[in-house]
């Protein structure tokens, strides 16, 4: 029986390098790799051999005869691409095979971040050059977006913190925790003794919407109400309260469907999850019936992909708003389509001035935008309008409004930084100086803040290599100066600087700490709230 990829595939394409039969696709150098949702197995050439479940860190290939709950759905996916893709030649060698080369001496490398670009960023210099690594964190233990953005009921996409830790853990590496580059030290300072410094620190600020009373109490960042229910400990708990029984975001992808699914979910299923203590108990007082996603455009411009709206949880009525352009929109959708995926909803005749009733419901609205927000002590109601008019202004009763319309990067201090596109500027992972367009010596970027906030876990493989490529050809070339001090002296600086500095053994603990509180509740985790308490876990040691 055939293998099928499901719904948490992350397009690392891991399961690629390792098929025996190339039955697996797009790849990374196929044209449609970056557009695709997930990737496919063909099942007329699978051999069933379970390879790519083996090499998944997601567990996302699973044989078609076990699918169950929904997952049937994912057979009929992988299929219907292969019917529907033309006819070429698959490359001899993919990009990850094509690794850097050997360095022609050995590198001492910083690591600013332990999330997935960080990570997958260690994993290639470990895996391909002989050099030394000092992975740097601002919170106790590792993670970034796999334990802080990705949501709660997506445990199999958890699965990824498993193949970080081996980077984590190897001899090569040192884990200096709870420090703050840009706050408790300086980048001067950790390129004094390291000869290249790399920044995987993801995008973390929201876009406001711009409207008058967005500053209500009730209004909402995506990334803070994401934070909050995962436990951030920069997302205090009492800064997010949802109420209301009808609950208004702004924007319909990924991020925006996981917060409608959470929202309108049975709370038992979440108590099964490692979703923080505080929304656990948030999300079982909450009386919310319906959810609206906003869309400024059409059908077809919709961000989500197809799995995240395949897999909403049964008994939820998910709806399409009718007016005319999104039913002309629709009834024309091209084949593969976001539109297609939403032409086969029901289309309701949803007026959304009138308070929700009936079942639980998503509701996606196209074609509006919001025009402002009423309320005294908090938010009250939403005014929408269609795109690009401030006739046809409907006021929408709700208790909350969640901004869910991309994020944005910060500056880090020390380095250039592009305010349009709220990126460092680079080329291939070089941090370039605007000023003089040479590259800033030392200094390289990866991940969201490197390209912006776009793809997924995965695609920060293939970003790793390019960065990673430019470092081994940099250093080959000459043009990466040798750091002044040792990185031997960076632990002793860095702990004479910094109280609490938290090292690998002490983090791996907090940890494990965290897994054993959460076995005694039957969940994968029970998170700690505060670093205070994460520090009380194990006594303060050097850093291994």
């Amino acid at each position: 029986m055939a293998y099928a990829i499901t719904q948490s595939c992350c397009k690392d394409a891991s399961c690629v390098s390792v098929c025996p039969v190339d039955c697996i696709h797009p790849t990374p150098d196929e044209p449609d790799f970056g557009t695709a949702d997930l990737l496919y197995v063909d099942p007329d050439v699978c051999i069933d051999c379970g390879a790519c479940a083996d090499a998944c860190p997601v567990a996302a290939p699973k044989p078609i005869d076990i699918l169950r709950g929904g997952e049937e759905v994912f057979a009929q996916l992988n299929a219907a691409y292969y019917e529907q893709r033309p006819e070429h030649e698959s490359p001899r060698t993919h990009t990850w095979d094509e690794m850097g080369g050997d360095l022609d001496h050995q590198l001492t490398i910083a690591i600013v971040g332990t999330g997935p670009a960080a990570s997958y960023t260690a994993r290639e210099l470990l895996l391909s050059t002989d050099a030394k690594i000092t992975m740097i964190d601002k919170l106790p233990v590792p993670g970034g977006l796999v334990r802080g953005g990705v949501a709660p009921d997506h445990t199999d996409t958890k699965k990824f913190s498993s193949i970080f830790h081996w980077a984590y853990k190897h001899p090569r590496t040192k884990m200096v925790m709870n420090v703050e580059v840009g706050r408790d030290i300086s980048h001067e300072e950790v390129l004094r003794h390291h000869d290249v410094v790399i920044y995987g620190v993801g995008a973390r600020l929201d876009r406001p919407l711009g409207v008058s009373g967005e500053d209500l109490p009730g209004v909402l960042a995506a990334p803070d109400v994401v934070g909050w229910y995962n436990g951030a400990l920069d997302v205090p708990a009492a800064e997010v309260v949802i109420e209301g029984d009808r609950v208004v975001v702004v924007g319909n992808g990924n991020v925006a469907l996981d917060l409608a699914r959470l929202l309108l979910e049975d709370p038992e299923v979440l108590a099964r999850t490692d979703m923080a203590d505080h929304a656990l108990a948030a999300f079982r007082d909450l009386a919310v019936r319906e959810v609206v996603l906003l869309g400024r455009r059409g059908p077809s411009y919709a961000a989500f992909t197809r799995p995240e709206l395949l897999m909403m949880p049964p008994g939820i009525d998910v709806v399409v708003a009718r007016d005319p352009l999104t039913e002309a929109e629709l009834h024309e959708a091209e084949p593969g389509s976001n539109a297609e995926v939403l032409a086969r909803l029901p289309l309701a005749d949803a007026d959304l001035a009138e308070p929700p009733r009936g079942n639980r419901r998503l509701v996606f609205a196209f074609g509006r935008q919001v025009v402002g927000v009423d309320g005294d002590a908090r938010v009250e109601a939403v005014r929408i309008a269609p795109t690009g008019e401030r006739e046809g202004v409907v006021t929408v009763p709700c208790g909350t409004l969640i901004r869910s319309t991309g994020h944005r990067g910060s500056p880090v201090r020390g380095l250039p930084f592009d305010e349009a596109t709220s990126t460092i500027p680079h080329q291939g992972g070089r941090v370039m100086d605007p000023a003089t367009g040479e590259p800033v010596p030392g200094a390289y970027v990866v991940g969201w803040i490197k390209r912006g906030a776009m793809g997924g876990i995965g695609a920060n493989r293939t970003c790793a290599h390019e960065t990673v490529a430019s470092i081994v050809a940099d250093a080959n070339a000459g043009r990466i100066p040798r750091a002044p001090k040792s990185r031997l002296t960076f632990g002793p600086f860095v702990r004479a600087r910094v109280d609490g500095v938290v090292g690998r053994r002490r983090m791996l603990a907090i940890e494990k700490a965290e897994e054993k509180r959460g076995r005694r509740q039957g969940r994968p985790r029970v998170k700690f709230d505060s670093v205070e308490d994460m520090l009380k876990v194990s006594p303060a040691t050097s850093l291994h």
